[in-house]
């Protein structure tokens, strides 16, 4: 769909929403079933966002469950610098270092592009989150509720992003983020 896709992987197995179908009406018999190795294994013609799914589910080895998303507050914060070298947000709640962690900026590819997926590879360390340079954000959770929570509290972060881009805001401080990464296993 125009909005973006999901995927949910089982064992060596991602099922995969398809190319063209609105995630508001997907029923699970046309799901894309795909192999590990990218093969398309079923059900209806696989999204071309599949090498960006491989890509994240490679960078979060327990990730059940992706999301991609081409939302409003997303793709416009996706459109700013990011706010560091290690992340495309700040700390702009603790709810995003708590639930998020850090969610760094992956450099422009052409949507659907296998580039897309090695731009993602590239960035070092573990995260559940990503915006994608002029595109959108991605996330993973351990199951699709997580993901979507994790994708909801990126949007907000980014909704709160936009709006104060370039005012003094406060920030939480290194000290804030180490005790919510500790605390709650986020990584920053």
């Amino acid at each position: 769909g125009a909005s973006g896709n999901i995927s949910v992987r089982v064992g060596e197995r991602t099922y995969m929403s398809p190319t063209g179908v609105s995630l508001g009406e997907l029923r699970a018999q046309e799901l894309s079933v795909m192999a590990a190795d990218g093969t398309q294994l079923g059900g209806l013609r696989a999204s071309k966002e599949y090498p960006l799914h491989a890509a994240m589910y490679a960078k979060d080895p327990e990730a059940g469950a992706v999301i991609h998303l081409h939302s409003a507050q997303a793709m416009a914060a996706s459109c700013l610098p990011p706010a560091s070298e290690r992340s495309a947000l700040p700390p702009v709640t603790p709810y995003l270092v708590m639930r998020v962690g850090r969610v760094p900026h992956v450099g422009y590819a052409p949507p659907g592009s296998v580039e897309l997926g090695e731009e993602l590879s590239r960035v070092e360390g573990l995260f559940h989150g990503a915006l994608l340079a002029n595109h959108g954000l991605i996330v993973t959770g351990r199951d699709m509720d997580q993901a979507l929570d994790r994708a909801v509290e990126v949007e907000e972060a980014c909704r709160l992003y936009v709006q104060l881009f370039g005012a003094p805001a406060r920030w939480l401080s290194d000290d804030d983020v180490a005790v919510l990464t500790e605390r709650h296993g986020t990584p920053w």
